[in-house]
């Protein structure tokens, strides 16, 4: 009785291990190129009013390059097709004619990690608005999809400095790549060479008195990473003659053709600033968008200002200043 027993309980946990296993198998990593969407949509509706108001959302221009760029790379596929490797994708959004007419968030249905959002509707002006209406929502699930995924990419190969924890006492996280230009007390310029270009980043800190929340919040930080620009990033002719006699000044400068956006969001679960922007040497042709974050450390009495920039010209920079972002959104102070 005893050994038939022990047989069942053996065939019972083979059998769940077998499922567990099973289970592990059928849900494959995700895959996708970053800030690349799915869209799982029929052929006469993607090329109708309903695929009009889907490219409005996802593909709408990003403000803060120097060029229109779109949010997302779309990439439709027809229902009768979606199955197999296509549906690996770590963004999916899915167009279902349906009596439940709403919006569906699911997680890692095909693979793993992944965010399916399913717009349904019983007609294509339903489906439109709950497009419209969820157009913030769809685009916050999908940008934080992507940022995470290139956080756990750029989490393969971390940096070891040490420095800028012992001086700036907080942590941020970017990948062995990225290398110190500069260092000083309290200034970090970290960057990293890329094909065409590099992508960077500083990280200061200024006394609590140096932004004070007014309306004149926009005017106060350009000034203060302009002034920061003309200590540290300087333009190629810096310091040189020019015919007459005159000494050349080339810094960063934030270009005042261009108005800086600006919004209240939250970092590291403190009150921060966030702008955005285009960037421009004084007395030379370089430029293009910054992101910078003035983070609110009420009990150091002090503001971390953490900014990421490009330089990449003739080339896309979405994805460059994806990374950026992503770099700056793993900054822990102490």
């Amino acid at each position: 009785m005893q050994k038939n027993l022990f047989l069942i309980f053996t065939l019972i946990l083979l059998a769940s291990c077998k499922d567990k296993v099973s289970n592990k198998e059928i849900l494959l990593d995700s895959s996708g190129n970053i800030n690349h969407v799915s869209v799982v949509i029929d052929n006469e509706w993607w090329d109708g009013s309903v695929g009009e108001a889907i490219r409005g959302v996802l593909a709408a221009p990003i403000y803060g390059l120097p060029q229109d760029e779109p949010l997302f790379t779309i990439n439709q596929i027809p229902p009768s097709v979606f199955s197999g490797f296509v549906t690996k994708n770590r963004t999916i959004l899915k167009i279902e004619e349906s009596n439940n007419s709403g919006i569906t968030i699911l997680e890692n249905v095909y693979a793993q990690p992944q965010k399916v959002v399913v717009i349904s509707g019983k007609s294509k002006q339903e489906i439109i608005d709950g497009i419209n209406e969820n157009a913030s929502k769809i685009v916050d699930i999908f940008r934080n999809e992507e940022l995470a995924e290139r956080q756990r990419q750029m989490n393969k190969s971390p940096h070891k400095y040490k420095s800028i924890e012992n001086k700036l006492n907080l942590t941020i996280q970017f990948p062995s790549a990225y290398k110190i230009a500069i260092e000083s007390d309290n200034f970090f310029w970290i960057r990293k060479d890329i094909t065409t270009g590099t992508t960077n980043l500083m990280i200061f800190d200024v006394p609590y008195n140096a932004i004070k929340r007014n309306d004149s919040l926009i005017s106060q930080i350009v000034k203060l990473r302009d002034s920061i620009g003309k200590v540290y990033i300087k333009g190629r002719q810096d310091g040189e003659m020019t015919a007459d006699g005159k000494k050349i000044e080339s810094y960063m400068i934030t270009e005042d053709a261009y108005a800086p956006f600006l919004r209240e969001t939250i970092l590291d679960n403190k009150p921060t600033l966030e702008s955005k922007g285009i960037w421009d040497l004084k007395a030379d042709f370089m430029g293009g968008p910054f992101i910078n974050y003035a983070i609110d450390d009420k009990i150091n009495k002090r503001w971390v200002i953490v900014e990421g920039f490009a330089f990449a010209p003739s080339v896309e920079k979405r994805d460059y200043m994806l990374e950026l972002e992503a770099i700056i959104k793993t900054v822990k102070i102490k």
